[in-house]
């Protein structure tokens, strides 16, 4: 089926006090991410994928031998990872729900020692690429990272928060600290009642 752009569940600027500026989320969503769309769309129209949705895709495209994806897994797989991304953001106050706390504790040690291993997997993806919380099939939560638009589906896990380590995703802000993007990201910008409900 026909990829659509979501709109923001926020105002481009409801994230500028909390260190995503409004120019960052013009270029990120309504451009880097409409181009996922657009593109992704064009490819897929007259094949086999054309009537499939988006997880389909994704999972279906993928090439776990290969050193570079193809066009298509591409641009499915950054619409999906960019979707989540809007979604698990927002403003306002961010209490993490008491059963999200204690499956971090359980999994990490504390919700500290996930938050340095997240900020370490995402600061330590060599070029772009995804910070990812993930769901195992066995129930386990572990952090992840992916390159480019890899994500968990491809790998049959269920992404509970995912952070995008792209430069256009925080360059503008941060410019060349992406570990400071990272901290920001996880202290003040993710909804964590949304990553509990994932879970």
């Amino acid at each position: 089926m026909a990829f659509t752009l979501p709109d923001l569940p926020y105002a481009h600027d409801a994230l500028a006090a909390l260190g995503m500026s409004k120019e960052t989320l013009e270029y990120h969503h309504d451009i880097h991410h409409k181009a996922y769309v657009d593109n992704g769309n064009k490819l897929i129209a007259g094949t086999e994928w054309e009537n499939k949705s988006v997880e389909e895709i994704v999972v279906g495209t993928y090439n776990k031998t290969a050193v570079a994806q193809n066009g298509i897994f591409n641009n499915a797989s950054q619409h999906w990872n960019h979707a989540l991304f809007w979604e698990i953001m927002g403003p306002g106050e961010k209490a993490m729900p008491g059963a999200l706390e204690k499956a971090l504790t359980e999994s990490f040690g504390s919700v500290a020692k996930f938050k340095e291993e997240f900020s370490a997997a995402g600061a330590g993806q060599f070029g772009s690429g995804w910070a990812w919380l993930v769901k195992d099939a066995d129930g386990a939560l572990k952090v992840t990272k992916t390159e480019n638009g890899v994500n968990p589906l491809c790998f049959g896990q269920t992404a509970l928060l995912g952070c995008d380590v792209w430069e256009h995703s925080y360059y503008i802000d941060f410019r060349n600290k992406r570990p400071a993007y990272l901290s920001n990201f996880l202290d003040k910008l993710v909804n964590w009642e949304a990553v509990a409900a994932r879970m």
